[in-house]
Parts: C-alpha cells; structure tokens; sequence
C-alpha cells in the first residue's frame, strides 16, 4: 500500500514538473537568448521581425533580446486569412479562419518593453512586406500554415544578413502545413536546418 502510494506520488510530482518546465517553453526562449547574443557578438546588422504575433508571448521576448533593433511585427490581427486556410485545407481539413482571432495590436504592443521599436504591419502577407527596404539580422516565423510559412521564408531568407537566423515555430504542431512548407523550401533551395525539442517544434535556418 505504501508503495503504490509513494508510486502515484512520484508520478503526480514528474507530471507537474512537467507541466512546469514545458508551460514557459524554456528551450525556444534559451534558444533565441543564444541567437541573440551570437548576433550581438558578431556584430551583426539589421532589423528583426517575427510573422505570425498573436498575443506578442513571443514578440516580448524577442523586443527585449534586441533594444537596439527595430522590430517588424506582421499579423492579420484578426485570425487566419481565408486564402491561407483554403490552402491549409490540403494538408489539415480542420483549419478554420477563426483560429487566434481574440488578439489586437493595443494588448500587444503593452507587452513590449520598447515598443517605441515597435511597426506594426497589419494585414495578409506578403502585401504587407512591400515597399520594406531592409535586412534582417533574426526573423520569427510563427504562422502555423503552410502558405505564409513558405512566403515568409521566400522572403526572409533572401534578406537576411550573413549570421542571421530565422526560426519556424509549430514545425511538429497540430497544423501540418509548416512542417511542410519548411521542407519545401530546404529542398527546394537546398538549404539545411536544425530542429529544436521545444513545444510544437522549432526548427533554425542560418545563413
């Protein structure tokens, strides 16, 4: 009896520690505090960005790694856009359009510690990247489907400086449509990446 007890309680404490370690997604965030201080180090130029904000969890973290940088943030701010998830539909039948739609530009940009470094590019993209004159030193992609996934990596990747680094988040997620824009694009142009074990997956292109 006491060893069946001692057993349920070994499991309920792993279980919670679990819950712990994982819930803040402690790999992504000590991942991009390396990047950080690689791109810091190397002295390397350009802006940032993330595509695919939501409520800013992440866009936080990134703002307070680069003070020194101007933070592009691209999001609809209104969900998945139609034509993405129509696409997404090839890989995941249950995308839906309402998905992250409970998020606005006002509650992200209280969450940046300097939002003075802060535009906010609001729409479908790539539209919204037009007429941007700019490279880039870090860029996080965390659109969750296919298409903007592989337009954001056509994009960046063509801008992004010598020692730069892009991540992709949700490449193990419910949606497939990452995983499978990410090999796409590495074989289309043959360009290698490194996965990471964090929540749904991250996955690390360099240049």
């Amino acid at each position: 009896m006491v060893n069946a007890v001692i057993r349920v309680a070994r499991e309920i404490v792993i279980a919670w520690l679990i819950r712990v370690f994982t819930s803040n997604d402690v790999i992504r965030y000590q991942a991009l505090e390396l990047a950080s201080r690689e791109i810091k180090d190397k002295k390397i130029k350009g802006s940032i960005a993330e595509l695919g904000v939501y409520k800013g969890d992440f866009a936080k973290r990134i703002n307070v790694h680069f003070p020194d940088k101007t933070l592009y943030l691209f999001d609809t701010f209104n969900g998945f856009d139609k034509r993405d998830v129509e696409i997404e539909k090839k890989f995941n039948k249950n995308a839906k359009e309402n998905d992250f739609m409970n998020n606005n530009i006002e509650l992200v940009l209280k969450k940046m510690k300097y939002p003075e470094n802060c535009i906010i590019k609001k729409g479908w993209f790539p539209e919204t990247a037009k007429n941007i004159e700019e490279r880039f030193a870090f860029v996080s992609i965390d659109a969750d489907l296919f298409e903007p996934v592989y337009q954001g990596l056509l994009y960046f990747y063509e801008r992004l400086e010598e020692g730069g680094y892009i991540f992709v988040h949700d490449y193990n997620g419910k949606l497939y449509g990452a995983k499978e824009a990410v090999q796409k694009f590495s074989k289309e142009y043959n360009i290698p990446y490194v996965p990471l074990s964090d929540i749904c997956g991250t996955v690390v292109f360099s240049k």
